[in-house]
């Protein structure tokens, strides 16, 4: 009797097990063919990218748009031998010159020949041609490029309609979905890979507007410009960069969200170019020291470090020193949230901007500038400063010697023709200023967000605050053009 109940648990348990590896045959099988689908049915819609480039006098005039990001960063576009990695670098022949450099990947957005790529794939291009899946090549047209987001739209005029994807919500992604890579890694032609995403929002400092999708799914180069699909065929990011000590994936790569490229992308389909809201400031994060001297209860908010004048911000009556709480009526928490907010908004709309001043908030009525008219003006127009007198002004308690910027100073010390301010002429070591890192050649613009016009009077407002024993002063302090704001500890 016991014998028999142990066979028959035996064999209950042989039916389990049985019916388990069936079910997991005909779960696994489909999955397999589903995903294997999917990538047969969006592979057309993916293209390599090939250009002509003269390397020498395209090298001097388009410099590589990623030349400030980190080092590990570098490895996915930056300082490779001409041709890379699609074949030996050309010899110095002349008729190598113009030879077809295959580059990076894109993907197909319209039945009409709408292409999407990255910019730094074509930055150096003369002509441009996409090869697709059944390798047929068209020559491309550039439609327009963004060097600020690193995107590039392309066409091509197809003689019949082509296969083309959308692109997804990123915002409704989740860390942890499975996605899915297509692209030309290293020139071996149309390669899938998979992974999943492994976090948002990464900033790599490559531009103003990174906010990066993290995958682990394995891009290289070459994988540039190529579209990162979801698992509902749909492009939620375009690849653009890795990490990597290697040159090689490591499993950490990054794409540029779908949700900030459509946008750009619709903007250079549209007009050639982006057309970027603008509200004329530089502006800075809000540290713990500076929300203190400020009174303000967190580090909430965006500190204007800058106005430029006859912009929007200034038109309406902001200044250096405001901090922004919120811009069209949504809170301001950082940097990089505000710029990507102002950027978003419609050219010569009207937005309500909050910012903190004086301990009370203040609210203003703001027309949005536009972006790219502001740079184009920037660099034609120059003004004029009259020359100043030399003398030399010291606090000698704070270890700091300063003047007025005169035209020997600002060739000196690279100081714009339009900055105005004291110039730092002298830092005593271990000395107040030495330790807020104050060097020799800065331009001291603005003190208690009172702006500086003459050494005389920014001597006079540091001597009445150490008269009056304050512990400290907020001053704005630039530095090869770049502004910033240090709590200075009179102390």
């Amino acid at each position: 009797m016991h014998i028999s109940i142990k066979r028959f648990n035996l064999f209950i348990t042989y039916l389990i097990l049985s019916n388990c590896l069936i079910f997991f045959k005909l779960y696994s099988h489909p999955l397999s063919d589903e995903t294997a689908d999917l990538v047969q049915s969006l592979s057309p819609a993916v293209v390599n990218v090939f250009t002509t480039q003269n390397n020498k006098e395209q090298e001097s005039k388009n410099p590589n748009p990623f030349e400030n990001v980190p080092p590990q960063f570098k490895d996915f576009f930056e300082n490779l031998p001409p041709g890379f990695p699609f074949g030996p670098p050309p010899q110095n022949n002349p008729n190598n010159r113009n030879a077809p450099q295959a580059l990076g990947s894109g993907f197909v957005i319209d039945k009409t020949g709408y292409i999407v790529t990255n910019q730094h794939v074509i930055a150096q291009a003369n002509e441009i041609k996409v090869k697709f899946q059944d390798d047929s090549e068209l020559v491309a047209e550039l439609i327009g490029q963004d060097k600020l987001t690193d995107l590039a739209l392309l066409k091509v005029n197809p003689k019949k309609d082509l296969k083309f994807v959308n692109f997804a919500d990123s915002d409704s992604a989740r860390v942890g979905h499975s996605v899915i890579a297509i692209g030309n890694p290293f020139g071996l032609g149309g390669t899938v890979t998979s992974g999943i995403i492994s976090a948002f929002n990464r900033d790599i400092n490559s531009g103003p507007y990174d906010s990066f999708i993290q995958t682990d799914a394995s891009i290289n180069k070459g994988n540039s410009g190529g579209p990162l699909f979801n698992l509902d065929g749909e492009v939620i990011g375009i690849n653009s960069a890795i990490f990597s000590p290697t040159g090689g994936s490591v499993g950490i790569g990054f794409s540029i969200p779908s949700n900030l490229a459509k946008p750009i992308v619709a903007q250079l389909r549209k007009f050639g170019k982006t057309q970027r809201g603008w509200l004329g400031v530089r502006i800075q994060e809000v540290t713990p020291e500076i929300a203190k001297s400020l009174g303000l209860k967190n580090e909430d908010g965006v500190l204007i470090a800058m106005v430029n004048p006859g912009e929007p911000a200034e038109k309406a009556g902001m200044q250096a020193g405001d901090v922004i709480l919120e811009f069209n009526n949504k809170k301001v928490k950082n940097v990089k949230e505000l710029q990507r907010t102002v950027a978003d908004s419609t050219v010569a709309s009207s937005v309500n901007v909050t910012v903190w001043r004086n301990k009370k908030k203040k609210k203003y009525k703001v027309k949005v500038g536009e972006l790219e008219k502001f740079n184009s003006l920037a660099e034609n127009n120059k003004q004029n400063n009259k020359p100043t007198t030399d003398k030399e002004f010291e606090i000698d308690k704070l270890g700091l010697r300063f003047k007025n910027i005169n035209d020997n100073l600002r060739k000196q010390y690279n100081i714009a023709e339009n900055q105005t301010g004291v110039v730092v002429t002298g830092i005593k070591t271990e000395s107040p200023s030495s330790k807020v890192g104050l060097s020799v050649g800065n331009v001291i613009a603005q003190i208690s967000q009172i702006n500086i016009d003459k050494a005389s009077q920014a001597e006079k407002i540091l001597n009445d605050a150490l008269e009056e024993k304050r512990d400290s002063v907020l001053m704005q302090v630039f530095q090869n053009g770049f502004p910033r704001f240090v709590l200075f500890n009179l102390n």
